[in-house]
Protein backbone atom coordinates (compact mmCIF):
# COMPACT_ATOMS: atom_id res chain seq x y z
CA UNK A 1 0.00 0.00 0.00
CA UNK A 2 2.82 2.39 0.91
CA UNK A 3 4.61 1.67 -2.38
CA UNK A 4 1.39 2.32 -4.27
CA UNK A 5 0.97 5.71 -2.59
CA UNK A 6 4.51 6.69 -3.59
CA UNK A 7 3.56 6.27 -7.23
CA UNK A 8 0.30 8.19 -6.83
CA UNK A 9 1.89 11.16 -5.05
CA UNK A 10 4.99 11.46 -7.24
CA UNK A 11 4.08 12.34 -10.84
CA UNK A 12 7.62 11.77 -12.14
CA UNK A 13 7.77 8.30 -10.58
CA UNK A 14 4.30 7.51 -11.96
CA UNK A 15 5.36 8.65 -15.45
CA UNK A 16 8.47 6.45 -15.33
CA UNK A 17 6.37 3.50 -14.19
CA UNK A 18 3.89 4.00 -17.02
CA UNK A 19 6.71 4.19 -19.58
CA UNK A 20 8.27 0.98 -18.25
CA UNK A 21 4.97 -0.92 -18.36
CA UNK A 22 4.11 0.36 -21.85
CA UNK A 23 7.60 -0.48 -23.13
CA UNK A 24 7.39 -4.04 -21.84
CA UNK A 25 3.89 -4.46 -23.34
CA UNK A 26 5.06 -3.04 -26.67
CA UNK A 27 8.03 -5.39 -26.83
CA UNK A 28 5.82 -8.39 -26.09
CA UNK A 29 3.48 -7.39 -28.93
CA UNK A 30 6.01 -6.21 -31.51
CA UNK A 31 9.15 -8.31 -31.04
CA UNK A 32 7.61 -11.62 -32.30
CA UNK A 33 6.73 -9.93 -35.61
CA UNK A 34 10.43 -9.59 -36.46
CA UNK A 35 10.72 -13.39 -36.50
CA UNK A 36 7.74 -13.96 -38.84
CA UNK A 37 8.27 -14.20 -42.58
CA UNK A 38 4.75 -12.85 -43.14
CA UNK A 39 1.78 -11.88 -41.00
CA UNK A 40 -0.62 -12.84 -43.81
CA UNK A 41 -1.88 -16.41 -43.91
CA UNK A 42 -1.30 -17.86 -47.37
CA UNK A 43 -4.46 -19.16 -49.03
CA UNK A 44 -4.75 -21.51 -52.01
CA UNK A 45 -6.16 -19.95 -55.13
CA UNK A 46 -4.75 -16.47 -54.69
CA UNK A 47 -2.74 -15.14 -57.63
CA UNK A 48 -1.60 -11.76 -58.94
CA UNK A 49 -4.09 -9.80 -61.02
CA UNK A 50 -4.12 -10.62 -64.71
CA UNK A 51 -3.04 -7.58 -66.77
CA UNK A 52 -6.59 -6.73 -67.88
CA UNK A 53 -7.85 -7.05 -64.29
CA UNK A 54 -5.01 -4.87 -63.06
CA UNK A 55 -5.91 -2.13 -65.54
CA UNK A 56 -9.54 -2.48 -64.47
CA UNK A 57 -8.53 -1.98 -60.87
CA UNK A 58 -6.64 1.15 -61.87
CA UNK A 59 -9.80 2.49 -63.53
CA UNK A 60 -11.84 1.56 -60.44
CA UNK A 61 -9.46 3.65 -58.33
CA UNK A 62 -9.23 6.46 -60.90
CA UNK A 63 -12.99 6.92 -60.97
CA UNK A 64 -13.18 6.95 -57.17
CA UNK A 65 -15.33 3.83 -56.80
CA UNK A 66 -13.61 3.11 -53.48
CA UNK A 67 -15.19 6.28 -52.03
CA UNK A 68 -18.59 4.58 -51.94
CA UNK A 69 -17.81 0.85 -52.01
CA UNK A 70 -15.65 -0.99 -49.50
CA UNK A 71 -14.08 -4.38 -50.15
CA UNK A 72 -14.07 -5.66 -46.59
CA UNK A 73 -16.67 -8.03 -45.19
CA UNK A 74 -16.35 -8.12 -41.41
CA UNK A 75 -16.70 -11.38 -39.46
CA UNK A 76 -20.16 -10.43 -38.19
CA UNK A 77 -23.32 -12.45 -38.78
CA UNK A 78 -25.27 -9.74 -40.60
CA UNK A 79 -22.28 -8.96 -42.84
CA UNK A 80 -21.67 -12.58 -43.76
CA UNK A 81 -25.36 -13.26 -44.42
CA UNK A 82 -25.62 -10.24 -46.70
CA UNK A 83 -22.32 -10.33 -48.57
CA UNK A 84 -20.78 -13.79 -48.12
CA UNK A 85 -17.70 -15.17 -46.28
CA UNK A 86 -15.72 -12.56 -44.37
CA UNK A 87 -12.69 -11.05 -46.06
CA UNK A 88 -9.26 -12.63 -45.67
CA UNK A 89 -6.07 -10.60 -45.53
CA UNK A 90 -4.64 -12.86 -48.25
CA UNK A 91 -7.29 -11.63 -50.69
CA UNK A 92 -5.68 -8.18 -50.62
CA UNK A 93 -2.06 -9.26 -50.42
CA UNK A 94 -1.36 -8.11 -54.00
CA UNK A 95 -3.28 -4.82 -53.68
CA UNK A 96 -1.30 -1.58 -53.74
CA UNK A 97 -3.20 0.16 -52.20
CA UNK A 98 -5.76 -2.24 -50.73
CA UNK A 99 -9.48 -1.41 -50.92
CA UNK A 100 -10.54 -2.26 -47.38
CA UNK A 101 -12.63 0.33 -45.58
CA UNK A 102 -15.94 1.00 -43.87
CA UNK A 103 -17.52 3.61 -46.19
CA UNK A 104 -20.58 2.16 -47.87
CA UNK A 105 -22.77 4.52 -49.82
CA UNK A 106 -23.21 1.51 -52.07
CA UNK A 107 -22.86 -2.21 -51.20
CA UNK A 108 -19.58 -3.92 -50.37
CA UNK A 109 -17.97 -5.39 -53.50
CA UNK A 110 -15.61 -7.97 -52.02
CA UNK A 111 -17.79 -10.81 -53.37
CA UNK A 112 -19.36 -9.14 -56.41
CA UNK A 113 -17.56 -11.45 -58.88
CA UNK A 114 -20.01 -13.55 -60.92
CA UNK A 115 -22.94 -12.19 -58.90
CA UNK A 116 -24.25 -10.32 -61.94
CA UNK A 117 -23.86 -10.87 -65.67
CA UNK A 118 -21.57 -8.80 -67.88
CA UNK A 119 -24.67 -7.31 -69.48
CA UNK A 120 -25.93 -6.19 -66.06
CA UNK A 121 -22.60 -4.48 -65.40
CA UNK A 122 -22.67 -2.80 -68.80
CA UNK A 123 -26.15 -1.39 -68.15
CA UNK A 124 -25.24 -0.46 -64.60
CA UNK A 125 -22.15 1.48 -65.60
CA UNK A 126 -23.96 3.28 -68.42
CA UNK A 127 -27.12 4.11 -66.43
CA UNK A 128 -27.22 2.78 -62.84
CA UNK A 129 -30.95 3.54 -62.39
CA UNK A 130 -31.84 1.30 -65.32
CA UNK A 131 -31.08 -1.74 -63.13
CA UNK A 132 -31.23 -0.25 -59.61
CA UNK A 133 -33.96 2.42 -59.59
CA UNK A 134 -33.01 3.79 -56.15
CA UNK A 135 -29.30 4.12 -57.01
CA UNK A 136 -27.57 7.48 -56.51
CA UNK A 137 -24.45 6.32 -58.34
CA UNK A 138 -23.35 8.47 -61.30
CA UNK A 139 -23.18 6.86 -64.72
CA UNK A 140 -19.94 6.04 -66.54
CA UNK A 141 -21.11 5.66 -70.16
CA UNK A 142 -17.78 6.94 -71.48
CA UNK A 143 -15.93 3.80 -70.37
CA UNK A 144 -17.18 1.82 -73.36
CA UNK A 145 -15.98 4.60 -75.65
CA UNK A 146 -12.50 4.91 -74.15
CA UNK A 147 -9.85 2.75 -75.79
CA UNK A 148 -7.85 0.81 -73.21
CA UNK A 149 -4.20 1.85 -73.17
CA UNK A 150 -2.03 -1.25 -72.70
CA UNK A 151 1.40 -0.01 -73.79
CA UNK A 152 2.74 0.54 -70.27
CA UNK A 153 1.58 -2.81 -68.91
CA UNK A 154 5.04 -4.49 -68.82
CA UNK A 155 6.46 -1.59 -66.82
CA UNK A 156 3.37 -1.60 -64.60
CA UNK A 157 3.78 -5.30 -63.77
CA UNK A 158 7.49 -4.84 -63.17
CA UNK A 159 6.79 -1.98 -60.77
CA UNK A 160 4.33 -4.17 -58.88
CA UNK A 161 7.00 -6.86 -58.69
CA UNK A 162 9.34 -4.43 -56.92
CA UNK A 163 6.80 -4.13 -54.08
CA UNK A 164 6.36 -7.88 -53.70
CA UNK A 165 3.78 -9.00 -56.26
CA UNK A 166 5.14 -12.27 -57.73
CA UNK A 167 4.95 -11.45 -61.42
CA UNK A 168 7.36 -13.65 -63.34
CA UNK A 169 9.50 -12.61 -66.31
CA UNK A 170 7.11 -14.56 -68.53
CA UNK A 171 4.11 -12.66 -67.16
CA UNK A 172 5.82 -9.32 -67.74
CA UNK A 173 6.92 -10.28 -71.25
CA UNK A 174 3.39 -11.36 -72.23
CA UNK A 175 1.52 -8.58 -70.37
CA UNK A 176 0.13 -6.78 -73.43
CA UNK A 177 -0.81 -9.99 -75.24
CA UNK A 178 -2.44 -11.37 -72.08
CA UNK A 179 -4.58 -8.24 -71.66
CA UNK A 180 -5.93 -8.66 -75.18
CA UNK A 181 -6.28 -12.44 -74.83
CA UNK A 182 -8.51 -12.21 -71.76
CA UNK A 183 -11.07 -10.21 -73.73
CA UNK A 184 -10.91 -12.54 -76.75
CA UNK A 185 -11.80 -16.23 -76.27
CA UNK A 186 -10.65 -16.91 -79.85
CA UNK A 187 -7.11 -15.66 -79.21
CA UNK A 188 -4.17 -17.95 -80.00
CA UNK A 189 -2.69 -18.32 -76.51
CA UNK A 190 -5.70 -18.72 -74.23
CA UNK A 191 -4.22 -21.89 -72.70
CA UNK A 192 -0.94 -20.16 -71.95
CA UNK A 193 -2.79 -17.21 -70.43
CA UNK A 194 -4.85 -19.50 -68.17
CA UNK A 195 -1.69 -21.32 -67.09
CA UNK A 196 -0.24 -18.00 -65.97
CA UNK A 197 -3.49 -16.79 -64.36
CA UNK A 198 -5.61 -19.74 -63.14
CA UNK A 199 -9.34 -19.10 -62.78
CA UNK A 200 -9.15 -16.02 -64.99
CA UNK A 201 -12.33 -15.45 -67.00
CA UNK A 202 -11.83 -15.13 -70.75
CA UNK A 203 -14.53 -13.45 -72.81
CA UNK A 204 -15.62 -10.19 -74.41
CA UNK A 205 -16.70 -8.25 -71.33
CA UNK A 206 -18.01 -5.02 -72.86
CA UNK A 207 -20.09 -6.61 -75.63
CA UNK A 208 -17.97 -5.07 -78.39
CA UNK A 209 -15.50 -7.67 -79.75
CA UNK A 210 -13.96 -5.17 -82.16
CA UNK A 211 -12.43 -2.92 -79.49
CA UNK A 212 -10.60 -3.32 -76.20
CA UNK A 213 -12.10 -0.67 -73.93
CA UNK A 214 -11.84 0.57 -70.37
CA UNK A 215 -15.18 -1.10 -69.70
CA UNK A 216 -13.64 -4.47 -70.67
CA UNK A 217 -11.00 -3.95 -68.00
CA UNK A 218 -13.35 -2.72 -65.27
CA UNK A 219 -15.82 -5.58 -65.72
CA UNK A 220 -12.98 -8.13 -65.85
CA UNK A 221 -11.72 -6.77 -62.53
CA UNK A 222 -15.13 -6.77 -60.85
CA UNK A 223 -16.01 -10.24 -62.10
CA UNK A 224 -12.95 -11.75 -60.42
CA UNK A 225 -13.48 -10.13 -57.02
CA UNK A 226 -14.04 -12.83 -54.41
CA UNK A 227 -13.83 -15.73 -56.87
CA UNK A 228 -10.28 -17.00 -56.32
CA UNK A 229 -10.69 -18.64 -52.90
CA UNK A 230 -12.86 -21.76 -52.58
CA UNK A 231 -14.62 -20.97 -49.31
CA UNK A 232 -16.45 -24.29 -49.27
CA UNK A 233 -13.07 -26.01 -48.84
CA UNK A 234 -11.33 -23.24 -46.89
CA UNK A 235 -10.46 -23.89 -43.24
CA UNK A 236 -8.36 -21.40 -41.24
CA UNK A 237 -4.98 -23.03 -40.70
CA UNK A 238 -5.93 -26.03 -42.86
CA UNK A 239 -4.44 -27.31 -46.11
CA UNK A 240 -6.44 -24.85 -48.20
CA UNK A 241 -4.89 -21.96 -46.28
CA UNK A 242 -1.32 -22.70 -47.38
Amino acid sequence: MIKHERFEKNSILLLIGVLVVVSIGGLVEIAPLFFLESTIEKVKGMRPYAPLELLGRNIYIREGCYNCHSQMIRPLRDEVERYGPYSLAAESMFDHPFQWGSKRTGPDLARVGNKYSDEWHREHMADPRSVVPESIMPGYPFLIENKLEVGLLPAHLETNRTVGVPYSDEMIENAIIDARTQANPDADDVDGFLARYPKAQVRDFDGNPDRLTELDALIAYMQMLGTLVDFQAYEPGGENSR
